[in-house]
């Protein structure tokens, strides 16, 4: 479902899919070929939510923000299922593992893995091509260029698999 809040329509790219249950609410602006998938919902009702190109939010995750804290996520990027991000920023080519939290003012540079269950506290800065893990995350260690590379192949499998839905 696609819906206003207060006169305010999301503004989707005529390529972006949106799945059956999912809800899009509000100021919600998304990039072309980008995706929302089966119960997940985006709310930009108190500021706005900014999504990239060749972007998917997958099946039950949540994109929420505060006033004064919009999100902003990037290009090439998997939100995984279960994923929360809440005014935030992802820059481009970052995967978040399923059931990660990402919370208020946190950013995340680019060319980054948020590992599954992690939970990135408000505020916090992770520096680019960092391995994110663990309640509180922390860097690990550095991405390889094989590991950056499978960032950008996953997000651009979904690309293909939204398309079969259409």
């Amino acid at each position: 479902m696609i819906t206003s809040y207060r006169n305010n329509h999301p503004q989707l790219h005529e390529t972006v899919y949106v799945a059956p249950g999912a809800w899009v609410i509000g100021r919600v602006f998304m990039g072309e070929d980008s995706s929302v998938y089966f119960n997940t919902v985006i709310r930009g009702d108190t500021d706005i939510i900014t999504i990239g190109e060749r972007t998917n939010i997958q099946d039950n995750s949540t994109i929420h923000v505060n006033e004064g804290d919009p999100v902003s996520i990037g290009s090439h990027v998997t939100v995984g299922h279960n994923a929360i991000v809440h005014g935030c920023t992802v820059r481009n080519r970052v995967l978040i593992g399923m059931g990660a939290i990402i919370l208020d003012r946190a950013v995340i540079e680019p060319d980054c893995y948020v590992a599954a269950g992690s939970l990135v506290a408000p505020g916090k800065t992770f520096p680019p091509g960092s391995m994110i893990m663990g309640s509180p995350a922390k860097v690990v260690r550095q991405l390889s260029q094989e590991e950056i590379d499978d960032i950008i192949r996953v997000a651009a499998h979904y690309v293909e698999s939204k398309n079969s839905y259409k």
